[in-house]
């Protein structure tokens, strides 16, 4: 066998087992955003986009620049983020818990799935005239709803996620006499925690537009306060500043998630 087919036979191999692991790349997101605001900027320029239906980025820009300077955008953002740190983080641990329960213990289920199931489709924006009843128009109805909206969809979330945790590690610990405590801790929600944090990233999406519709409805001051006078007005520039700080808030919800993920899922690989 001459040198040359030794040296091919001698070639390494590419590897394969990745395990359709995701790579990363920063850019590409900023890059189709700069892309389509170009975009918009080009065909309102142009004339191809009328103004009337979608005004200039760089006026959307002029415009979040003079909120800024003039301190309303805190005086609205503040309270915005009050309202969905406290009800989302009061429906999201109550809904971790009970989904937990849910999935473990038999007459929780029995007795909680056909609610939650009866709860679950309901518009939780219909709600709000029933909450302004009972809490009234101030504070309480808005935290209220924001946790009622992402409690659902996270009991869901942690039900599925826990119920589908591998019952043959389940099986092992208890071979090993390891307390109901100690799997629970050490193997249930260990292994449901992907499908928990997947289902938060949901829960938290529906608890923004639900901020925004309890701030339409007796609040001074907020996002979505502000959005509802910006439409009444006509007024675009503004109305795209409301939006836009939405989606700020929603990139950066889903950025601290992804931060937690990595933080509780580093022995993933």
């Amino acid at each position: 066998m001459s040198e040359a087919t030794l040296n091919t036979a001698r070639r390494p191999v590419a590897f394969r087992g990745g395990g359709f692991a995701p790579k990363t790349m920063r850019w590409v997101g900023p890059l189709v955003f700069a892309a389509l605001i170009a975009f918009a900027e080009y065909g309102t320029r142009a004339g191809f986009i009328s103004n009337l239906t979608m005004p200039r980025p760089s006026d959307v820009l002029a415009t979040f620049i003079t909120l800024w300077e003039s301190g309303l955008l805190w005086q609205h953002l503040l309270p915005s983020l009050t309202r969905l740190a406290v009800g989302a983080a009061a429906g999201a641990a109550a809904g971790i818990a009970v989904g937990v329960f849910i999935a473990l213990l038999s007459y929780i289920r029995a007795a909680l799935v056909p609610l939650v199931a009866a709860i679950f489709p309901i518009p939780k924006i219909a709600l709000l005239p029933l909450f302004v009843i009972w809490f009234g128009i101030d504070e309480g109805s808005k935290y209220a709803l924001i946790a009622l909206g992402t409690f659902t969809p996270t009991v869901v979330a942690t039900y599925g996620a826990v119920d589908n945790v591998d019952r043959s590690l389940i099986r092992m610990g208890q071979s090993f006499g390891l307390s109901w405590f100690s799997i629970v801790r050490k193997i249930v929600l260990p292994g449901a925690m992907p499908g928990i944090l997947s289902g938060l990233r949901v829960s938290f999406a529906i608890a923004i537009i639900l901020l925004v519709a309890a701030e339409m409805l007796g609040a001074e001051f907020g996002v979505g306060a502000y959005i509802l006078e910006a439409g009444s007005l006509y007024d675009l520039e503004r109305l795209f500043v409301g939006v836009t700080i939405l989606s700020i808030l929603g990139v950066g919800v889903s950025s601290l998630l992804g931060l937690v993920e990595k933080r509780v899922l580093g022995w993933r690989v």
